[in-house]
């Protein structure tokens, strides 16, 4: 039986193809010095003997499983520290395989309900199965999206309560409607003192305390309990871990003066409401509070 042509050593390019690399990562690996020189022939190309070979093998070994080139010189150097290094090579791949599952799971949620209301959160998404297809606008999945990226998804799963009444109530979504076209009108050719400011923010406050009263009514606050009990035991993270007025302040509204005076207002009367003190005809002008009411609130 006679063995097929051996080599005492080969090329470049033999060498890439046997070990599964390129000719252009061999040739940066001599020029970090990961891999020797080696010898040269008549012609002046490389000539890659066994123990090049194996070396390279070793090399592209370690770089398949992510050992980053300078940990391979210093494990291929017998270093003791190697250790470390590979211990942080594990937990970043564990962390990479996490967020690898993270985007299965939305993509399966995705593919699942046919809409982007699979890319929210388990949580928040759970809550809203119950609402008729089609029911749900757009505006309030966008409204989700931004609530659940800064209060996270038990934040935006409360907040899921309103959509559901608006999308099974026609008098409050339709009264809902006719408020955010007025809202819309207040631009930067109305005055902060206008008084549809005023009237509007009492409207809109009449309208949220009806909204309450809704949720109330179809026994949604009860089932808040569940909620949490459901939150704490498969809590994902979600949102983000940033300061929320932090977060808040990075998000863009294009609001007119006589608009931030509106939702301030609107805040005042609630706050008053809800806690039985007497509405006042000033407050606190800050952008964070308008911001604030806007994302819970619609």
């Amino acid at each position: 039986m006679h063995l097929p042509a051996i080599p005492r050593w080969v090329n470049i390019g033999d060498a890439a193809a046997f070990t599964g690399t390129t000719p252009r990562a061999i040739r940066h690996y001599h020029d970090i010095g990961l891999l020797a020189e080696p010898q040269r022939g008549a012609d002046n190309r490389r000539r890659y003997g066994y123990d090049d070979m194996i070396r390279l093998l070793w090399i592209r070994t370690m770089a398949d499983a992510g050992v980053p080139l300078d940990d391979i010189r210093t494990a291929l150097a017998g270093a003791s520290d190697i250790e470390q290094s590979l211990a942080r090579l594990e937990e970043s791949l564990t962390a990479k395989a996490a967020a690898i599952e993270r985007q299965r799971t939305a993509v399966r949620r995705l593919r699942e309900s046919g809409t982007p209301l699979g890319l929210l959160s388990p949580l928040v998404a759970g809550r809203l199965r119950q609402v008729p297809p089609g029911a749900l606008r757009p505006s309030d999945l966008d409204a989700l999206l931004v609530t659940e990226r800064v209060f996270g998804p038990l934040g935006a799963a409360v907040q899921a309560d309103r959509f559901i009444v608006l999308a099974t109530r026609p008098d409050l979504r339709a009264e809902d409607d006719r408020l955010a076209e007025a809202e819309a009108a207040l631009d930067d050719s109305v005055s902060p003192d206008d008084p549809r400011v005023e009237s509007l923010a009492r409207q809109r406050c009449a309208h949220e305390t009806a909204l309450l009263s809704a949720i109330e009514d179809a026994e949604r606050e009860e089932a808040h309990d569940d909620l949490f009990e459901r939150y704490d035991e498969s809590a994902d993270g979600g949102g983000t871990t940033t300061p929320v007025w932090e977060v808040i302040g990075k998000m863009p509204y294009d609001f007119s003066a006589a608009r931030i005076r509106y939702e301030e207002r609107a805040l005042e009367l609630l706050h008053a409401q809800q806690h039985g003190d007497t509405p006042t005809d000033s407050g606190t002008r800050s952008p964070e509070a308008t911001v604030s009411r806007t994302v819970t609130g619609r």
